[in-house]
């Protein structure tokens, strides 16, 4: 045998060795019928994670933020009293009642109910949502994360941001600490909470898509004073998110959740929130003097385009910026030096690129404070300082009186503020301010309600301040009386009640 043979020899003996022991495994080792999938799954992939042990990375742990978050979002019902109108008996035409068509066993007048949800922003029971949830409500309750439930106040409102202030009465409540909105940044991951199609407690997570976006849905407010200026996310939001929570990954509020950008009434891809630099301004406001305190600036303005450049036969030499297509006379914007033609870029050093921008920056000021406004004229970048001024044309700040409340045997009532009486028009009344009472309350006396008259056995006595309605109820006591009024929709009512 030579040793090409020999060499051959020993390939095809190692070749016949291996199939014998494959032949071997295959009939002593059977298949794993038996096995369960969780048996079958041990198998270890280097490419995914082994335990439960690790930590994720911090720029995308949504989990620290919901679980602060979530137990200080709330839902906000709303219940506002509407009537139809009916025929009226001759009695009720001979004393002038208004029409009552309601269920009788239910004691009250059909009811409009909106939701939303709220952010509480202290321990103190102070909750921040939008005016659309509240809007023209007689009553407010708030459910919390664990079915706790309250009476909420409407504190104040102001519809030119869409946020409205609430109030329940209760301390060491959980709370959302406010963030800094300009510190976002567009890409950061964002989570929006709420409670959409009432389901309480819904946590979505998307990233910053825009800011500064004026979407055209606060138009018609009075004196066209609207502020839009929303944080633009691709978080999922839908109706009943309205007032919740959009939250940066520290858990730190950076917007109140307003609006969705649909043609279906449903999420289409973009949502939209009021930053939460105004939306602090704002609740200060609401809180310390009960409305808004607005600075403004007296210009007229527009954004600037290739279009309105065309349109003017200009040549602005900025491509972005707010131009001023006017400047109101003895106003902030007029005394600081402001012409027509000028271009706005910034104020008190952020670039104001477009007309959003400039109205949430000067809205965050109230009247008296100055802001230092960087401008463009003829090429030439100026700067002034310009004193803000309020819509009486001074600096001064505006309090709303807050309105005297009376107690009589578990119903509080209160003066009427002056807007209401003009808008009702009335020359006084009492307004329910709340009801313990449960005979009032199975009566149909509701929160909001005005009273306006009372008629017992001794005729029929007009209702003009809580003193006169606390004085008159006192000398009515045990005997059954109706009383008459109106919501402050204008909707007519009355029930009956023995004081």
């Amino acid at each position: 045998m030579n040793k090409r043979q020999f060499f051959f020899g020993m390939i095809l003996a190692s070749v016949m060795g291996g199939l014998v022991v494959l032949a071997g495994l295959r009939f002593f080792v059977q298949p794993d019928a038996g096995q369960t999938f969780d048996e079958k799954q041990q198998a270890s992939f280097v490419n995914l994670l082994s335990d439960k042990d690790f930590t994720i990375p911090d720029g995308i742990n949504f989990v620290a933020s919901a679980e602060v978050v979530t137990p200080a979002v709330v839902y906000v019902n709303s219940k506002v009293n509407y009537q139809r109108r009916g025929n009226r008996s001759e009695l009720e035409e001979l004393f002038g009642f208004p029409p009552r068509e309601f269920n009788q066993e239910e004691g009250m007048p059909p009811q409009g109910i909106s939701s939303g949800s709220g952010v509480i922003i202290s321990s103190d029971g102070y909750i921040v949502t939008n005016n659309h949830v509240v809007e023209g409500a007689n009553e407010v309750s708030i459910s919390m994360e664990n079915n706790k439930r309250y009476q909420a106040k409407i504190i104040g409102t102001d519809p030119t941001t869409d946020l409205a202030l609430l109030k329940i009465e209760d301390e060491g409540l959980p709370f959302v600490r406010f963030g800094d909105s300009d510190d976002t940044q567009i890409g950061e991951w964002v989570l929006a909470v709420g409670n959409p199609f009432n389901l309480n407690s819904t946590v979505t997570a998307g990233i910053i898509s825009a800011k500064a976006r004026n979407i055209g849905i606060l138009r018609g407010v009075e004196n066209d004073l609207q502020i839009e200026s929303f944080l633009q996310t691709d978080a999922v939001v839908n109706p009943g998110n309205s007032g919740g929570a959009l939250v940066n990954l520290a858990g730190e509020l950076v917007g109140i959740n307003t609006a969705i950008a649909t043609r279906t009434g449903t999420f289409s891809g973009y949502s939209f929130a009021v930053p939460s630099t105004l939306v602090k301004k704002v609740m200060d406001d609401l809180m310390e003097y009960g409305t808004v305190q607005r600075g403004l600036l007296g210009v007229r303005i527009n954004n600037v385009s290739p279009e309105l450049q065309e349109a003017l036969d200009l040549n602005l030499s900025v491509d972005q910026g707010v131009y001023v297509a006017g400047v109101n006379e003895g106003s902030g914007g007029a005394e600081a030096g402001l012409k027509e033609g000028d271009v706005i870029v910034g104020v008190d050093g952020r670039e104001t690129n477009n007309v959003a921008t400039l109205q949430e920056m000067v809205a965050r000021k109230r009247p008296g404070d100055q802001v230092e406004v960087d401008f463009i004229r003829d090429g030439e970048k100026m700067s002034a300082k310009a004193t803000l001024k309020n819509f009486d044309g001074d600096t001064k700040i505006v309090i709303k009186e807050q309105p005297k409340v009376m107690e009589f045997a578990g119903v509080t009532f209160g003066d009427l503020d002056e807007d209401l009486m003009e808008a009702l028009d009335l020359d006084g009344g009492a307004m329910i301010d709340s009801v313990t009472n449960p005979e009032w309350r199975k009566s149909g006396a509701r929160v909001g309600f005005v009273i306006t008259s009372l008629i017992s056995e001794s005729g029929r006595v007009r209702i003009t301040s809580p003193e006169q309605l606390i004085e008159e109820l006192a000398d009515l006591e045990g005997e059954e009386i109706v009383v008459l009024g109106t919501f402050p929709d204008g909707t007519e009512y009355y029930f009956e009640v023995t004081p």
